[in-house]
C-alpha cells in the first residue's frame, strides 16, 4: 500500500518548502544571491574618469601653449614699458620741481641783495672796512646767484631787449643810439628760461 499524503501541505511531497504568508517567494523572478556580490561586465572603476579627465586636461595642444606663452610675453614687455614711461615721467618732473624751488630760493634772496647795492651806493665815498666787507658781502652773493644759474645782469651801452630788459624811463642821451640802454637801474639776473627778473633800465629815446 502507498503512503497517505498529510493533507493541507501542498508541494510538501515535491521538495519545496511553502512560503509564509505575506513573504516573497525564493523564485527565479529575482537575481540569485550569489550573483549579486559578482561585479557587472564592463563597468568602470569608481574613479577612473575622475583620474583620466586631469590627464587629458594637462596634456594641452602645443599651439595653445604657445600662443598663451606669446601673450603672457607680450604681457610681461607692455609692463616693462609702462613702467620705463613712468620712470622717465618722475625724472621729468622731479627736475623740474627742483628747477622751481631753486628759483623760488633764489628769488627770496633778491630783495636782501638790492639793499647791500643800496647801502654801497650810500658809502660810495667811504672806502672803510665796513664798506668793503659789504662789498664782499654782495659779490660772493653775487658769484652764488651766478653758480645756480643766475648770473647778474647788468651791461650799459647794449641795445634794449625786451626779454632781458624792463624800461622804467626815457631820456634824451645825444651821444647813444636811440633804443640803447644808457643806464642800468636795478640789475636784472638770469636769462631765458631761467630768468629770475629783467634788468630794470633807462633808455635813451628818439633825437628831435
Amino acid at each position: 500500500m502507498a503512503p497517505q499524503q498529510q493533507p493541507g501541505r501542498p508541494g510538501a511531497a515535491a521538495g519545496v518548502e511553502p512560503t509564509a504568508p505575506g513573504q516573497p517567494a525564493d523564485t527565479a523572478a529575482g537575481p540569485d544571491r550569489a550573483e549579486l556580490g559578482r561585479p557587472e561586465q564592463g563597468r568602470a572603476e569608481p574613479g577612473r574618469a575622475e583620474r583620466e579627465a586631469p590627464d587629458r586636461a594637462e596634456a594641452a595642444p602645443p599651439e595653445a601653449a604657445e600662443a598663451e606663452l606669446a601673450e603672457l610675453e607680450d604681457r610681461w614687455r607692455r609692463a616693462l614699458a609702462d613702467l620705463d614711461n613712468l620712470r622717465k615721467r618722475y625724472a621729468r618732473e622731479l627736475a623740474r620741481e627742483r628747477e622751481a624751488e631753486r628759483a623760488r630760493v633764489a628769488a627770496a634772496w633778491l630783495p636782501v641783495l638790492d639793499n647791500l647795492e643800496r647801502a654801497l651806493e650810500h658809502a660810495s665815498g667811504d672806502q672803510g672796512a665796513l664798506v668793503e666787507g659789504l662789498r664782499s658781502v654782495r659779490d660772493q652773493a653775487v658769484a652764488v646767484l651766478a653758480s645756480l644759474g643766475y648770473p647778474r645782469q647788468d651791461q650799459a651801452g647794449v641795445p634794449f631787449d625786451p626779454a632781458r630788459h624792463e624800461a622804467v624811463t626815457v631820456v634824451q642821451d645825444t651821444e647813444a643810439a636811440p633804443g640803447t640802454v644808457v643806464r642800468v637801474v636795478r640789475p636784472g639776473y638770469g636769462e631765458g628760461e631761467r630768468q629770475l627778473r629783467p634788468a630794470a633800465v633807462a633808455v635813451s629815446g628818439q633825437r628831435e
